[in-house]
């Protein structure tokens, strides 16, 4: 099954399904469409018990996710106070939608901004040597709130503050995010997807009480901070970023000296 820009796979047999967002030409930047079926995949695979694991992964190779699209980003609509915003990308992870089934991110070429709301809630990832994780957003005068919170669950404090605080200039590559622990498995480039696929098809052959049971042992150990520090991610990213003309006029020149980007070692 696939709708414009998410196609959904089943391998019954193996009990696994693969979402993909699938818009390679866009290097897979999210619409408010494609964010709204998000939820809606997560949410119908909880009652699909024949699933009992899934990988989530990018079309084409050149990119995981980059983000919201930026045409789309401008049409919602926000409340006017500082304590709260509409954020359109809020609920497109799988424990947003209450799926507590085991989900492998498979990740080739960039994964930077929005895309940390998908692979902070995945249990774990693999990813090809040509990976790449950034966060563009304090280069374009916004806050990174949602997406630090969700990656300083996975990667240690001073990793993810420099990915985070560095933006653009700076870039992790697959060998140094496999250092660092965000990466669980590191494979060559093109084999990501079929390394996850093969993890998941383990898991789901175990007993299916005992795998969900253990994810969420294993959130439960973070919950509570994480929830706290949600909290106040509306009002942070309300407060400090910059007005959206502002936004666009730096986002506009990203083709400067700003944007140039160094890997991690």
């Amino acid at each position: 099954m696939s709708t414009p820009g998410i196609a959904l796979e089943r391998d019954k047999e193996r009990g696994i399904a693969v979402v993909t967002l699938d818009r390679a030409g866009k290097h897979n930047a999210i619409t408010l469409d494609m964010a709204r079926e998000l939820g809606e995949t997560w949410r119908r695979l909880r009652y699909e018990d024949e699933v009992r694991a899934v990988v989530v992964t990018g079309a084409g190779g050149r990119a995981f996710c980059t983000g919201i699209d930026r045409d789309d980003a401008g049409r919602v609509p926000q409340p006017s106070s500082p304590y709260a915003i509409d954020d359109p990308l809020v609920a497109i992870g799988p424990k947003a939608n209450d799926l507590w089934k085991p989900v492998i991110a498979a990740v080739e070429g960039m994964a930077c901004g929005g895309a940390f709301y998908l692979l902070g809630e995945a249990e774990f990832l693999v990813a090809g040597e040509s990976a790449e994780f950034f966060d563009p957003h304090t280069t374009y005068g916004m806050v990174s709130a949602f997406e630090t919170i969700h990656m300083a669950q996975k990667m240690p404090f001073g990793e993810v503050a420099r990915m985070a605080l560095m933006g653009t200039a700076e870039r992790i590559s697959a060998r140094r995010a496999y250092e660092t622990g965000l990466v669980s498995e590191l494979t060559p480039a093109g084999e990501a997807l079929a390394a996850a696929v093969r993890a998941a098809a383990v898991v789901a052959a175990y007993p299916t009480a005992a795998v969900q049971g253990t994810v969420r042992a294993l959130w439960s150990a973070k919950e509570a901070a994480r929830a706290q520090a949600l909290a106040h991610a509306p009002h942070l990213v309300t407060l400090g970023n910059l007005p959206a003309d502002r936004q666009a006029e730096l986002f506009g020149g990203r083709g400067g000296g700003g944007s140039k980007a160094y890997h991690l070692r």
